[in-house]
């Protein structure tokens, strides 16, 4: 780093106006930000910083939580910390895949050969160019660049003090070599592993969706009571609102403690409309008080058919194909005249209309029960999805979570306990989240944008593929199995017999975004750093993804490197519109940030965000930009104010009792705020140092003007002004995390090099109070604040002379009073002050004008 150029002197007129336009290039230039590689790692404060989806658009949710992370690493980097700070774009998954397809107008077609010299057209017509996945990749990184432009731009006009050196994205080829040697590392430890199992499925983005990608939305649904006939033939009517999924009956349930139901467990039913016979079994998930209490199990209805499924072992007759639709042939079982001709009127149906066909048949069976019953209930939804979610069955990639290994479990929720969670409360979310998972990350994803599975399988002799696996090595990677060809083989056995074929899915964008600390960190490519940053300090983030984003980076950094990630979680909240709702663009109410920065300047806006506590959802409230905007004039104007004093130098003997009591309270107010810093609680240290900076305006430099200016002497002039040099000096230090522009600006009046990178003025604490009594502020400003009520009240100058000021009170504050005595009367125009003992445990005061 560079020192900042020649001070440039005190302005006429100092202003906010263009501040970050003329420090955000220079901090840029002058390396300000770059972190020292060479710092050995207890020097070094890394952060896991959140990489925003480019596919979008900035929002002030993230000026919110991006400036809350930024305000402690500026003030780690004050505190002598090599400070790694990269920024990451999150270019991996569904939005940028979607919006790629519209502004270029192809689609991926994965067994397409890579074209190096496709150019996409020009004007895209409704007609999509089917292009090979390794080009869609290429075209997907040609338009996050630009928008990556664009969110740069904005961060640093916020500010936030980013090495701009060390960005990272969860596409490019870094990434995708991370995430497929984490891959192969857990399938080579057994923690990866294909199953054949059901499935949580999106019709529309055609892909599997995982546990922690769900969302349960209210759905209008109807209860339809349809009779099954028991062996003796006596009916048994069950409710249910999936009648379409009749023919995928393979069970009928009920509560072991069920007395209605006794005699029937261990016996069978026989389906209405199909006529297929089922077993009645007992199952402590079944409710007696839902419905008859009898529930048909089908596979699959919901994740409850799941669990029955499993644990009692049921056959599997699925009926619904990945499109939605029902499938072209009926289930095993379904072998009769009569089952085989029901099923085809549902053949081919989606689940809509499948429903209406067998309601009539139902009818026309005599199995109907009434008419449905409407009511609303909660439903599945993939979380960027518009349908209900189905269960599929389909061989997918999984990886162990704790979900079915008690032991995993537990060593994860002992790592949720041993990370230090900021605020605390919120490490009961990842707990409840641990405690409840229902099974393994399904991991892989049927889409094109994305990580591939980075995995082939030998064919057989005719062709087909095998189970038998081929990997590639670690320093082959990043590999396109659909494209590239696995060692010992030639690309026209693709899919040959003898040959191979690629796996064609990819992998979930939490499975790489899940290694963001190995990314940003170059694990694997650059390992003298990853050993310098990892395990990282910090991992900030909203509250909302702590079942996502946390628990999987978590995960991930157990399996393969046997400990947390980070040391620190510190955890953001939501921001709340004036009607305290969440805000988000699908409400329509989120508010655009580049007219706050506009309109209220960089400082203001950032005033703002750290004033909200951590963890703690915050209403948008531009009054508080307006607060932070007027702090951020009073920096400049107080630091013009004291400079034109002749702020004196810094180490001057300070011999004067009021001013040897400011000190003693920058004292206690830099020890206050360095220790909440060091706990991630930016707000309160911002409270504590705003009380004290105003405290400073408003009664210090008003008590000692007239001294700094001579009026007492040259002794006492030097007194104050060394004071008001060493109090300015901390003071903007102790903003400099909240206010960068305005301090950086006030600093380079006087002072040689970045505010941001001058010592956090803590070290000096004890120094500082080594003298004074900070008690004594606090008497003479309320001699002071007295004084100036009364000629306000009398509606008189504050520069009018007053004849005659008696204070009453006990014997120590009188003594404390007298101490700072002369500054009282100066700053007061007081005449004659007077001191009567009384007792009462605070001062009164009765003053003539």
């Amino acid at each position: 780093m560079t020192n900042a150029s020649p001070r440039p002197g005190v302005p006429d007129k100092p202003t906010l106006d263009g501040l970050e336009t003329k420090w955000a290039p220079l901090w840029d230039e002058q390396g300000v930000y770059v972190f020292d590689r060479s710092a050995v790692r207890e020097h070094v404060f890394s952060i896991d910083t959140p990489p925003p989806t480019v596919s979008g658009s900035l929002h002030v949710g993230h000026v919110f939580s991006y400036t809350q992370t930024d305000a402690v690493a500026r003030f780690q980097r004050m505190r002598g910390k090599q400070v790694f700070y990269p920024m990451g774009w999150d270019d991996n998954g569904l939005p940028t895949e979607r919006r790629v397809q519209n502004y270029f107008g192809v689609r991926c077609e994965p067994s397409l050969p890579y074209d190096p010299d496709f150019t996409p057209p020009e004007n895209p017509g409704k007609q999509q160019i089917p292009v090979s996945r390794r080009n869609f990749i290429e075209l997907c990184e040609r338009l996050t660049i630009e928008d990556e432009k664009v969110f740069e731009s904005l961060w640093r006009r916020l500010g936030l003090s980013v090495d701009w050196g060390h960005t990272y994205q969860t596409i490019d080829g870094n990434a995708r070599a991370v995430s497929q040697r984490m891959f192969l590392r857990n399938l080579a430890r057994g923690e990866a592993y294909q199953a054949e199992a059901p499935t949580l499925w999106d019709i529309t983005f055609q892909t599997a969706v995982a546990q922690a990608e769900l969302e349960d939305r209210e759905r209008p649904s109807a209860y339809h009571h349809i009779l099954f006939r028991a062996e003796s033939g006596q009916p048994l009517e069950i409710a249910t609102t999936r009648p379409e999924l009749l023919p995928a009956c393979v069970a009928v349930v009920a509560h072991p403690e069920d007395e209605r139901y006794q005699k029937l467990f261990g016996t069978s039913v026989s389906t209405p409309v199909f006529g297929v016979e089922v077993p009645v079994l007992a199952h402590r998930l079944a409710d007696p008080e839902k419905g008859t209490g009898l529930v048909m199990v089908c596979t699959f209805g919901d994740t409850t058919d799941v669990v029955w499924w499993r644990e009692l072992d049921l056959a599997t007759r699925c009926v619904l194909g990945r499109d939605g639709r029902f499938l072209p042939e009926p289930p095993a079982g379904l072998d009769t005249d009569k089952a085989t001709a029901a099923y085809a009127r549902l053949a081919g149906a989606t689940a809509h209309t499948a429903r209406e066909r067998i309601v009539e048949l139902l009818r026309a069976d005599d199995a109907l029960v009434g008419e449905p019953r409407h009511f609303n209930h909660m439903v599945k939804f993939y979380e960027k999805g518009d349908k209900p979610l189905e269960i599929v069955t389909s061989r997918q990639w999984y990886l162990r979570n704790g979900g079915r290994d008690a032991e995993l479990r537990e060593q994860l929720l002992a790592r949720g306990r041993e990370l230090a969670w900021h605020p605390e409360h919120m490490h009961n979310r990842y707990q409840s989240w641990v405690e409840g998972l229902a099974g393994d990350w399904l991991i892989s994803r049927q889409r094109y944008f994305g990580v591939p599975v980075p995995v082939w399988y030998r064919c057989d002799s005719a062709g087909h593929a095998t189970d038998e696996l081929i990997v590639p090595s670690e320093d082959a990677l990043p590999i396109d199995p659909t494209s590239d060809v696995p060692p010992g083989f030639t690309s026209d056995q693709r899919d040959a017999p003898g040959g191979f074929t690629g796996d064609p899915d990819v992998m979930d964008t939490w499975a790489t975004s899940s290694l963001t600390p190995q990314i940003a960190g170059r694990w694997g490519s650059d390992d003298d750093l990853f050993q310098r940053v990892y395990p990282m300090d910090l991992r900030p983030q909203a509250h909302e993804i702590i079942r996502t984003w946390l628990f999987s980076t978590v995960v991930r950094s157990e399996l393969e490197h046997g400990e947390l990630p980070w040391g620190n979680a510190a955890i953001s909240g939501w921001i709340l519109d004036p009607d305290r709702k969440k805000m988000s663009k699908s409400k329509g109410n989120v508010v655009t940030p580049l007219d706050l920065l506009d309109q209220h300047g960089s400082d203001a806006v950032r005033y703002w965000a750290v004033s909200a506590r951590p963890g703690t959802d915050t209403a948008f409230e531009v009054a508080q930009m307006k607060i932070g905007r007027r702090l951020a004039i009073k920096v400049l104007n107080a630091t013009k104010f004291v400079l034109g004093l002749g702020a004196g130098a810094p180490h001057a003997e300070v011999t004067e009792p009021i001013d040897q009591a400011l000190l003693a309270r920058l004292a206690q107010v830099t020890t206050e705020a360095t220790a909440l810093l060091e706990g991630y609680d930016y707000a309160r240290a911002l409270e504590v140092t705003e009380r004290c900076f105003w405290a400073f305006c408003d009664d210090y430099v008003e008590l000692v003007k007239d001294r700094a200016y001579g009026d007492s002497g040259d002794a006492g002039a030097e007194s104050a002004r060394a004071t008001l040099s060493r109090a300015l000096s901390v003071l903007l230090r102790l903003l400099a995390p909240y206010l960068p522009f305005a301090t950086e600006e006030a600093w380079s009046w006087w002072q040689d090099g970045s505010v941001h990178r001058a010592q956090w003025p803590a070290e000096a604490s004890a120094e500082l109070s080594s003298k004074g009594d900070a008690g004594l502020l606090d008497v003479a400003a309320s001699a002071i604040t007295a004084i100036r009520k009364a000629k306000s009240s009398a509606q008189l100058s504050m520069r009018a002379e007053v004849a005659k000021v008696t204070a009453r009170g006990p014997a120590e504050l009188l003594a404390a009073l007298q101490r700072v005595a002369p500054d009282v009367r100066s700053a007061g125009r007081v005449a004659e002050l007077i001191f009567e003992a009384a007792e009462s445990e605070d001062l009164a005061y009765e003053i003539v004008l």
